[in-house]
């Protein structure tokens, strides 16, 4: 009987490659050597047929190679993209991603972290809802904890890549203000402020100082929830003439509840939104809203996600600034703005 042919093993690499067997692990994942030598060694295991047992590898390590990404809300456009963006960069360094949606619950959130623990993630990437819960604090202790968004004060997550908000919401005010706009209502997905995401804070010191009477409403992220929100606030007496929306998904709510009730963006009401989807483009009129980069957060994500799993370095936390993109949805108010029925 003709014996098969043997497979090749990571020894077998790092004698075709001259490099150590860790040298090439760490190359095939594309980790701590340089990109020629990565492309060596991928030339060499395409070469000689070399496949990686993924369950030895795991009984060998003790890692699982799958990265729990725990989203606050996957009902908002902009957790979508940056869930699928996470994915596609954890895959390029040789991870999976296991993708939940807490559905803006804090306490769901709190069950479905703990499931990704116990199911023994390597690591746990977490949008989070509440961000000040105490249960991070002994997940923090279990699996590396990576926080997007917003810190984690009551753990010490292993990296931490937050917003500019206060840039954020502050620009969006005094553009609003610098259009002539003094009714202003700033729809906020959470009522939970922290130190990373101090939305009314930011509104009760900046509003003053430009003249204007700002309010914060909680709004959901889907289309029908936000509108209903926005419908109770133009039917008011005193309607706002602008909206800042800290989430285009909820922006979104603002253009269907003004052509429900016969209102014109940007002639009745201003709409400013944060997160420049790109369907936001596509709106009449297009959507002024603010930029995060995109590929910006996924490298600093997955940098300190896996830096934190191979050598348990814990970097610097990475702040993310944003970048206005102002197109046909603010303009001055008009002197007769009533409240509507």
């Amino acid at each position: 009987m003709k014996q098969g042919r043997h497979r090749p093993t990571l020894r077998d690499l790092a004698e075709e490659t001259g490099l150590s067997p860790a040298a090439v692990s760490y190359a095939l994942r594309g980790l701590q050597v340089t990109p020629q030598t990565q492309a060596r060694v991928r030339e060499a295991a395409d070469r000689l047929g070399y496949q990686a047992d993924p369950i030895a590898r795991a009984l060998a390590s003790g890692r699982t190679d799958t990265i729990g990404v725990l989203c606050g809300s996957l009902a908002d456009g902009w957790q979508q993209e940056v869930a699928a963006a996470l994915g596609r960069g954890l895959i390029a360094v040789g991870r999976n991603a296991f993708t939940l949606d807490a559905g803006n619950d804090p306490e769901r959130e709190a069950m479905l972290a703990q499931r990704l623990v116990d199911q023994r993630v390597d690591a746990l990437i977490v949008l989070p809802v509440d961000p000040c819960s105490r249960h991070w604090r002994e997940l923090g202790r279990r699996t590396v904890l990576v926080a997007v968004g917003d810190g984690l004060p009551e753990a010490e997550p292993a990296g931490e890549v937050v917003f500019d908000n206060v840039t954020g919401v502050t620009h969006g005010l005094r553009l609003l203000a610098g259009a002539g706009h003094t009714r202003v209502t700033v729809l906020t997905p959470t009522d939970r402020s922290s130190p990373d995401r101090p939305a009314e804070q930011i509104v009760h010191r900046v509003a003053p100082e430009l003249g204007m009477q700002v309010q914060v409403r909680t709004c959901p992220h889907d289309l029908d929830g936000a509108a209903a929100v926005v419908r109770t606030q133009l039917r008011g007496p005193q309607r706002p003439t602008a909206f800042l929306c800290l989430a285009d998904s909820i922006a979104f709510g603002v253009y269907a509840a003004a052509r429900e009730l016969d209102l014109s963006v940007p002639d009745d009401v201003s709409v400013i939104g944060y997160d420049d989807l790109a369907v936001s483009r596509l709106l009449t009129p297009p959507l002024s809203s603010y930029r995060w980069p995109l590929d910006e957060l996924v490298e600093a994500v997955v940098g300190r996600t896996v830096a934190a799993i191979e050598t348990g370095e814990r970097r610097p936390r990475a702040v993310i600034v944003p970048q206005p993109r102002p197109r046909g949805s603010v303009a001055p108010p008009r002197p007769d703005s009533r409240s509507v029925h």
